[in-house]
């Protein structure tokens, strides 16, 4: 009897000693199940690890979908437009390398029957993922507006290299530092010089936005600039776009631009609808409002045109023709027809 009561006391002592064992061997967190919490347990506070609570829908959760995609819609055909047509936007907010080189002539009102040269240069520097760019273009102070507004440019500022060819009066080099936010926000600050000589300094800042409204977009752009020829200055734009069609996009575009130097406003309202005809055609049928603000507001011209651009060579080669019809106050606002035509070579990262 003895050797029996000793042998079942070492029996527990032994299945007790490996228990406690496992539960020292094993993690905590595999034991960690959670079990009915007693009566007498919710009268105690329990600690617990903070959770992150999903938003709380809302009636207007349903939209969510629909205007993402309109939205993106939207901004991706009018991107689509603008590339195409090879307008300043396109060069201003191209995310990818560019470069534009134009050969442009006008005849009739404000032509000058001679060949203008033209060309632009946006590159993105290595190793900087995007945020710095070099910058090379001809007359700058002509690019302080964003619109893509064929209009016949007079030989006023450009010096003549023959009877035939008329070559820009500067040039300019610049470095670009850019910031965006997916394809709401874009900012952009650029420094450079001005030649020939006497080099003369610039700056120039700019800053976008877009965002959806309902059917249409909204796009609302300001730059604000100094030039040694011009002064400081400022350009601000309001664009109203909106898809009516596969092949159809409409858009207002109001323009106002302040220079120091002159204490004046100059004023621009277009309206403008681009038609894409096939893969290698497409038509902007424009008219627009130029106007002053000093020493009254009026308008001093009014214009009509259609804008007709066809690639001529996979991306890169295009051919303009622009018939316009142009009723200045200088002439009582009598009709002035003009013509212009331009070839032009873009070169970016599409084949």
């Amino acid at each position: 009897m003895p050797y029996v009561k000793h042998d079942s006391i070492c029996s527990v002592s032994f299945f007790s000693s490996l228990l406690l064992g496992a539960a020292l061997f094993f993690p905590l967190q595999l034991l960690g199940a959670e079990q009915p919490v007693s009566k007498s347990q919710e009268s105690f506070p329990q600690i617990q690890e903070p959770t992150v609570q999903p938003p709380q829908s809302d009636r207007f959760d349903s939209m969510e979908a629909p205007r993402n995609y309109l939205s993106g819609k939207i901004t991706q055909f009018a991107s689509d437009i603008d590339r195409f047509f090879g307008g300043d936007r396109h060069f201003q907010e191209s995310n990818p390398s560019v470069i534009q080189f134009s050969v442009n002539r006008a005849d009739g009102y404000g032509g000058d029957s001679k060949f203008d040269l033209a060309a632009k240069l946006n590159l993105r520097l290595p190793v900087t993922e995007g945020r710095l760019r070099l910058l090379l273009e001809t007359d700058p102070e002509k690019n302080i507006t964003s619109g893509p507004t064929p209009a016949p440019t007079p030989t006023q500022g450009h010096t003549v290299l023959s009877n035939k060819v008329v070559v820009p009066k500067s040039v300019a080099l610049a470095v670009r530092l850019v910031a965006e936010e997916e394809n709401a926000w874009h900012f952009s600050t650029d420094a450079g010089l001005k030649f020939p000589l006497p080099i003369q300094p610039f700056m120039r800042t700019r800053a976008s936005f877009s965002a959806p409204m309902g059917q249409w977009r909204l796009k609302a752009a300001e730059s604000v600039y100094w030039f040694n020829s011009l002064g400081v200055g400022e350009t601000t734009q309001l664009d109203l776009e909106r898809i009516f069609s596969p092949r159809l996009l409409f858009r207002a575009s109001s323009n106002a631009t302040w220079l120091n130097d002159k204490r004046n406003f100059d004023l621009r309202q277009d309206l403008s609808v681009y038609h894409t005809l096939n893969d290698r055609a497409a038509l902007m049928y424009q008219a627009s409002v130029i106007g002053v603000s000093n020493p009254q507001l009026q308008a001093t011209e009014y214009v009509m045109l259609a804008f007709y651009r066809y690639r001529l060579h996979q991306k890169w080669l295009f051919f303009e023709l622009t018939p316009q019809l142009h009723f200045p106050r200088v002439n009582n606002y009598r009709s002035s027809p003009a013509i212009s035509m331009r070839l032009e070579m873009l070169f970016d990262d599409s084949r």
